[in-house]
């Protein structure tokens, strides 16, 4: 049991660096990214190819947040000068991209079988106890740190500008504030993050394979991002922790609910999620954190 409530810990962390991501580019900027499945992805083999060349944990972490900066800065320079659905529709295509070239490029991903016995450090030293407490404490310390960062950021000049370009990006260009860079800039933050989750999640399971980045995992985000509160990394982070909750104390389904098979409590699961978002945007359309703008210092006389 200690196991599994720490399992959920992990996850539940790296879901808040994907929500954090994904509040920065959307909630910050307005850009709507479809494909966080695909910077997830991406990150996780970068780092699993890396470390697996014999690289150290640290620089594939690294490398990961890299690879992800510069599939997005790819991404939002061919769409970025288009209307933003584009780039919504754009980042759709491209998590499905990585995905199946995951699954049809055996030479590097190895595949539908996947790569395993990726570094999972100090695990040896630990144990599998040790190491699992271990990764729990180090992803939330992590998330914590990227949150505190996130606030910083979001209360500095660079987050104001970033505001006013998802408000109105014609006037924030006619107040004289680079939109175009704005953009590029928080896109390629955002993508960075997402690409440390899934660097992160390589090295806590393991383990991976194109199955660990279906495009459910973005709905799972966008549910967190939408339930916590756009706009409020606080939000965004709690909004993640109660969608990781929600997914595993949801899997007890079978016991409670008389004549189901597991196939029919994994589409409930998915049927239950889909409803959360729409209880969540009927009832609580700004989350449960709305965000906080504080008014405008009044002119002096």
């Amino acid at each position: 049991m200690l196991s599994y409530l720490l399992f959920s810990v992990t996850i539940g962390g790296i879901y808040a660096l994907l929500a954090l991501a994904l509040n920065l580019a959307w909630g910050g900027a307005g850009l709507v990214n479809l494909g966080l499945a695909g910077f997830f992805g991406i990150g996780a083999y970068a780092t699993a190819l890396a470390t697996g060349a014999g690289l150290p944990v640290a620089l594939g972490l690294g490398i990961a947040m890299l690879a992800g900066v510069l599939a997005g800065l790819a991404i939002t320079g061919a769409t970025l000068r288009l209307r933003d659905d584009y780039l919504a529709i754009v980042t759709l295509g491209f998590g499905e991209i990585v995905r199946l070239v995951a699954l049809n490029e055996r030479w590097l991903t190895n595949g539908a079988d996947g790569l395993s016995g990726i570094v999972a450090p100090f695990k040896a030293q630990l144990g599998v106890q040790g190491f699992n407490q271990g990764s729990a404490l180090a992803v939330t310390a992590l998330v914590l740190l990227v949150w505190w960062l996130l606030r910083r950021l979001d209360a500095s000049p660079f987050g104001r500008a970033l505001r006013a370009v998802r408000e109105d990006q014609e006037l924030a260009a006619f107040a004289g504030k680079p939109v175009l860079r704005l953009k590029f800039q928080a896109f390629a933050l955002s993508a960075a993050l997402a690409g440390l989750a899934g660097a992160l999640y390589a090295h806590t399971q393991s383990y991976i394979s194109p199955d660990h980045f279906q495009p459910l995992i973005t709905i799972y985000i966008f549910l967190a991002v939408t339930a916590g509160g756009l706009g409020r990394p606080l939000g965004a982070l709690l909004g993640a922790y109660a969608v990781v909750i929600f997914l595993e104390g949801t899997r007890f389904l079978a016991a409670l609910v008389p004549g189901i098979e597991p196939v029919q409590v994994a589409a409930l699961r998915e049927a239950l999620v889909g409803l959360s978002l729409l209880l969540v945007l009927h009832f609580r359309p700004r989350g449960l954190l709305p965000e906080r703008i504080p008014p405008a210092p009044k002119a002096l006389p």
